[in-house]
């Protein structure tokens, strides 16, 4: 499967996740406001994903996925299974007594991460128990992130990309099938989270079997710890252990810090940053959980040239995607917010705070998704070590800026602090990799990148101009919800028509090569 396939696949049904998600945020924002409660709960619902790169997406699946394509390739699927058995029978437990541990110490543990929660009565004890309600789903998530990384190294895309779909559904019903038997909409909808987790297990297993793939429980621990390539997985692992550490110690600051700045801010950069996701999520995600096992397969097969190109497109696709979108959000972002967020308990002055923080996380999109592009370089080669170092490197960035900026801009200081954090990040990327002589950005890349450029400033004007001239016009109507609506499909359907022509006239986008992959697509379907 080529790379722009993976990534159309990965990136088309995420974004379905996404929009998914953004139901499940208005429901959030409507039931649960941006006051106490809902500060309680997003540290709940964070609780459990801060640490999904310490034992999912990050230093266990980037250094399994690897392995397994490579030994895939080598030993054939048998063998490879038993390898991933043996894998998960490992991780299976170390989670689990993790989870227990801060099941049993969670009030310590939200004491440390919200420190600002004392200040307002009952919602230290409320944080807690919504947080003993989810915190089982990192055992899950942790599974299901295995199951997916299995599902990808066999170029089987489509069953993961749904599985948060099965998260943002499942929290959406909870807000009507538990919240009318719990103390509160926040207990409901946290106990969705944990169900959610189940049926996340139980749909990849089913996806696995569909490609006669079974996972047989394997309990001799000690055995499993004799194996050479067992302890080579854990020793590619430790290193991101480290660096996902530090990338957790970088997310609890942040949460303690905004804890600090007053009620309401956690609320408005999680939903800020929800709107960040969505391009991110559908663009950077797609591309790193795509590229990781085809670069593993080139490397192993010794194409080099095919993996520097592989990885010129990848950085090509990532940018033409997400700098239209960043200037999109910056200039349209409070009438998205207001349309999107702004019901029931959720005010016009929230709606206003979180536009301010999507516009400074919006700066940094481009360089979020270019390093998750540039980042499997690293993976594939079996270098867990030099991403660690650059985590470190962007954690004192992220800090001495978080507790500068957010004096004298709150919230907003912080999510200016994130886009800092991202720019160092990029960079350290690109040199890192060009010293190592793993890849550079040639001539050709660099023209096609101020293109994109040049192209989305141009959308970005034109759409800024058109919104102004609306606002002028329409003022009174546009603050129905409906009318807001039609305003902002109009404007994308606007900023979509200049991109598209501003690509074709400076020759950016292949549009044959999109053609030719439908095409084949649908020959393949007949």
């Amino acid at each position: 499967m080529s790379l722009l396939k993976s990534v159309a696949t990965f990136g088309g049904l995420t974004f379905i996740s996404r929009i998914t998600g953004f139901l499940r945020d208005m429901i959030l924002a409507n039931c649960l406001g941006a006051g106490m409660i809902a500060d309680a709960f997003v540290v709940a619902f964070k609780l459990p994903n801060l640490f999904r790169s310490l034992f999912a997406e990050g230093a266990f699946t980037s250094a399994f996925v690897p392995l397994f394509s490579q030994k895939l390739v080598a030993d054939g699927k048998k063998k490879s299974i038993f390898f991933a058995a043996q894998a998960i029978a490992v991780l299976v437990v170390i989670v689990g007594l993790f989870v227990l541990l801060f099941e049993l110490l969670m009030p310590y543990v939200v004491t440390v991460l919200a420190p600002g929660f004392h200040s307002d009565e009952g919602k230290l004890e409320l944080a807690t128990e919504l947080c003993r309600i989810t915190f089982p789903f990192l055992l899950l998530i942790s599974i299901v992130s295995f199951q997916g990384g299995i599902l990808n190294s066999f170029e089987k895309f489509a069953a993961p990309a749904m599985a948060p779909i099965i998260l943002n559904l499942t929290m959406i019903f909870s807000a009507f099938v538990f919240v009318p038997f719990m103390p509160s909409a926040a207990h409901g909808i946290a106990l969705g989270i944990t169900v959610a987790g189940v049926l996340e297990v139980l749909w990849l297993y089913a996806a696995l079997k569909r490609i006669d793939v079974t996972i047989h429980p394997y309990i001799h621990i000690g055995k499993i710890m004799q194996n050479p390539e067992i302890r080579t997985l854990f020793k590619r692992i430790a290193p991101g252990v480290v660096g996902a550490g530090i990338y957790q110690i970088n997310m609890a600051v942040d949460t303690i810090l905004v804890s600090l700045v007053g009620t309401g801010a956690i609320s408005w950069l999680y939903y800020a940053n929800r709107l960040q996701q969505l391009p991110l999520g559908v663009v950077g995600a797609a591309i790193s959980v795509a590229l990781l096992p085809i670069l593993s397969k080139c490397l192993k097969a010794g194409e080099i040239e095919e993996a520097k190109k592989t990885q010129d497109k990848a950085v090509e696709y990532g940018l033409l995607m997400s700098f239209p979108a960043a200037v999109l959000l910056i200039v349209l972002a409070e009438p998205i917010v207001t349309l999107l967020f702004q019901h029931g308990r959720f005010l016009p002055s929230d709606a206003s705070r979180t536009a301010w923080a999507v516009i400074a996380y919006s700066i940094g999109l481009p360089c979020y998704v270019m390093t998750k592009a540039l980042m499997p370089n690293f993976f594939a080669r079996g270098d867990t070590v030099t991403p660690v170092k650059y985590s470190a490197v962007v954690f004192v960035t992220n800090f001495v800026f978080n507790v500068v900026l957010m004096q004298y801009f709150g919230h907003v200081g912080i999510a200016m602090a994130t886009t800092i954090a991202a720019f160092v990040s990029l960079g350290q990327y690109v040199i890192g990799l060009k010293k190592r002589g793993y890849w550079h950005i040639g001539r050709p890349l660099v023209v096609k990148i101020l293109k994109i450029a040049l192209i989305s400033a141009i959308m970005g004007g034109c759409v800024w101009a058109a919104d102004y001239g609306l606002k002028m016009y329409f003022a009174v109507y546009l603050v129905h919800k409906i009318c807001l609506l039609a305003e902002l499909c109009v404007l994308g359907v606007f900023a979509l028509a200049i991109f598209m022509i501003s690509a074709k006239i400076l020759h950016v986008i292949n549009f044959c090569e999109i053609l030719n992959m439908v095409r084949r697509k649908h020959g393949k379907e007949a």
